[in-house]
């Protein structure tokens, strides 16, 4: 089996596993149960190449998959999923650089989201993102 064979044998026994991908007829979608919410969220500390990378999937129909689903859910909601719009905490951050980047692929509202961030450091990725990248527990 090639790499891009297995890889997308994996990324289609994720979504099943994650029942994003229905076996039965489509069901059709009210605008209050908004089933098509969800994230696929990285959260890489240090460089690419030698940092660790924390990730999770990110439901919102019931929130499930994070350690802080449910705040992240209301937060992504009140931004309509934008999460350049969570509005930003006010926090004293010290003045160490240890990278953070971030990755959010998915879909809110029936759009695609795909938003990718550097941040100076953990503190200043939470004071910009809420709880959506608060992958640990």
């Amino acid at each position: 089996m090639t790499y891009l064979t297995r890889a997308a044998a994996a990324a289609g026994a994720l979504l099943a596993a994650a029942g994003l991908l229905a076996a039965g007829p489509a069901q059709a979608a009210t605008r209050g149960s908004a089933p098509g919410d969800w994230l696929y969220l990285t959260v890489t500390r240090g460089d690419a190449q030698t940092g660790t990378t924390t990730s999770a999937l990110l439901m919102c129909d019931p929130p499930t998959g994070h350690p802080h689903a449910a705040q992240a859910c209301a937060e992504l909601a009140a931004a309509d999923g934008d999460i350049d719009r969570i509005p930003h905490q006010d926090v004293f951050c010290p003045l160490i650089y240890a990278p953070v980047s971030v990755h959010a692929r998915g879909s809110w509202n029936g759009r695609p989201v795909d938003y990718e961030q550097t941040y100076t450091s953990k503190c200043v990725m939470d004071a910009r993102t809420g709880a959506v990248f608060a992958l640990e527990a």
